[in-house]
């Protein structure tokens, strides 16, 4: 069993409110302590802005806490539960290989999840074992690193500790604990498991917790509408921002919907290289559910699953609470239109509205599909060489709307370097390429050679330098890559 310990030192506070919830919510319990635990990745700079002292927990000690071998004093341990779609299909689900360890308080204020995830088996494991490798848990740091430093709301990784015990996928594969921070882990699905037991005392209550959580500030009748408007407004401007990277998530599951807004869950997700709208990489996603043109449509299907289960205290007769889950919702599709056009306009310099833009835009894609063009290459190479000289495209299609758009960034009253600097700021030189990612992961788990994750890790901090990206990071993969698959690890 693990071990309660003072260690003050390293500053953490805890101020565990989820825990004062009803006890549906979550089963009180340590992590299982792990056999030999040795820090692999650490975050210093996330340590810093928590408040933490980098120096305190990067070391041995650390990998004590983080592995959850060892207790800080004043937190609060708890698997959470949670019920949720899968695919479609309702289940009851929770925590079945984390623990909450608590909620920390940085010296500002801000509140963070401390979340342990492959820390041993939970009464939500069901039939699995608790636990999980190295690989996926690097994949997770090194991908929310570089969704943070996109910035697109994401769950962030502490630390990344081996436990020097074997897990069993489909061969022996080293085991690790991630230490995932987040502003809370509500899901969509928490909402679902309390509306399923018709527990509306308990659904009040999470509400109410969420909104002072989250905001915004409201309370009475109208608490509920409140959090689903707010529920809204966060999806549709995550997932426009997915989108514009060219971001698939892989398992957009009602569990998967954090109530903060942000992404949650990393472990099949991937990044295009050629644009294709029916981008599917998850190896579950049999059907292409999550396929990356899915995704605004699913987020909206999530949404309406929240309604659902607060429909109760919408209102208290069912037709009306209808009609105002269904208003609410309504304003999805102009938020994330909204958010997608602002932010595609960013990418193209456009910094003016014209007649016809959006008949340029839909071009670009129907042109960047047909000739097989690399989404994160065609914008950079747009951003970074696009407007004073002459086409960076090789394919006649592409060259064609290269021009149309040169003639629509002269006829804006600021000149084409000041559009094409938006671009830059928008267009990012390099994402974690899928090859790439692959290469670093297996150094590490097969050679144990965690230079190549560093090397790749430290060049996805600056997403943006389109001067210094090393050629290396930023070329797209060579030969057809639509055969990629990724595995949630479990």
């Amino acid at each position: 069993m693990a071990q309660r310990a003072d260690r003050a030192g390293a500053g953490w506070r805890f101020d565990n409110t989820f825990a004062t919830l009803p006890d549906v919510l979550f089963t009180r319990l340590l992590p299982t302590p792990v056999a030999a635990p040795r820090m692999l990745v650490f975050n210093r700079e996330l340590a810093v802005e928590m408040g933490l002292d980098p120096e305190a927990l990067d070391g041995e000690a650390g990998a004590r806490v983080l592995a959850g071998n060892e207790i800080p004093a004043g937190a609060a341990p708890l698997a959470m539960a949670y019920s949720g779609h899968q695919f479609g299909h309702f289940t009851t689900l929770g925590d079945g290989r984390a623990i909450l360890i608590g909620e920390h308080v940085a010296p500002g204020g801000r509140r963070y999840d401390l979340h342990l995830k492959g820390c041993g088996r939970t009464p939500y494991s069901r039939d699995g074992d608790g636990r999980a490798a190295v690989g996926p848990m690097l994949r997770e740091h090194l991908v929310s690193e570089a969704m943070h430093a996109l910035a697109i709301p994401t769950t962030r990784s502490l630390a990344v500790v081996a436990t020097g015990e074997q897990v069993l996928r489909d061969r022996p594969l080293p085991g690790a604990v991630l230490a995932r921070v987040a502003a809370s882990h509500i899901r969509v699905g928490t909402f679902e498991h309390l509306a399923a037991r018709g527990d509306l005392a308990a659904l009040r209550a999470l509400v109410d917790h969420t909104l002072r959580r989250h905001g915004p500030e409201a309370g009475g009748d109208g608490a509920a509408a409140a959090l689903l408007a707010a529920a809204v407004e966060r999806q549709a401007v995550l997932v426009a921002r997915w989108m514009l990277v060219g971001f698939v998530h892989g398992v957009m599951n009602t569990d998967n919907a954090a109530l903060s807004g942000e992404t949650i869950d990393l472990g099949p997700c991937a990044f295009m290289d050629g644009w294709d709208p029916d981008a599917v990489f998850s190896s579950i996603d049999l059907r292409g559910r999550y396929a990356y043109g899915n995704q605004p449509g699913i987020a909206l299907w999530n949404l309406a699953r929240l309604a659902e289960a607060l429909l109760p205290l919408l209102h208290d007769r069912p037709e009306p609470a209808r009609e105002i889950a269904v208003a609410v919702l309504r304003g999805f599709a102009e938020r994330y239109e909204r958010a997608y056009d602002e932010g595609l306009r960013a990418k193209l310099g456009l910094l003016v509205r014209e007649e016809g833009d959006a008949e340029l835009m839909a071009e670009l894609f129907s042109r960047m599909r047909a000739a097989r063009a690399d989404f994160t290459s065609t914008f950079a190479a747009l951003a970074r060489e696009g407007g004073p000289r002459g086409s960076p495209f090789a394919d006649p299609g592409l060259t064609a709307w290269h021009e149309r758009w040169r003639a629509r960034l002269a006829r804006q009253d600021a000149p084409p370097a000041v559009a094409l600097a938006q671009a830059r700021r928008h267009s990012p030189a390099l994402i974690p390429r899928n090859h790439l990612v692959e290469e670093a992961l297996g150094a590490a788990v097969d050679g144990g050679d965690l230079g190549p994750f560093h090397a790749l890790l430290d060049a996805l901090r600056r997403p943006y330098d389109h001067e210094g990206a090393p050629p290396r990071f930023t070329a797209p993969p060579r030969g057809d890559t639509s055969g990629y698959r990724t595995f949630c690890g479990t």
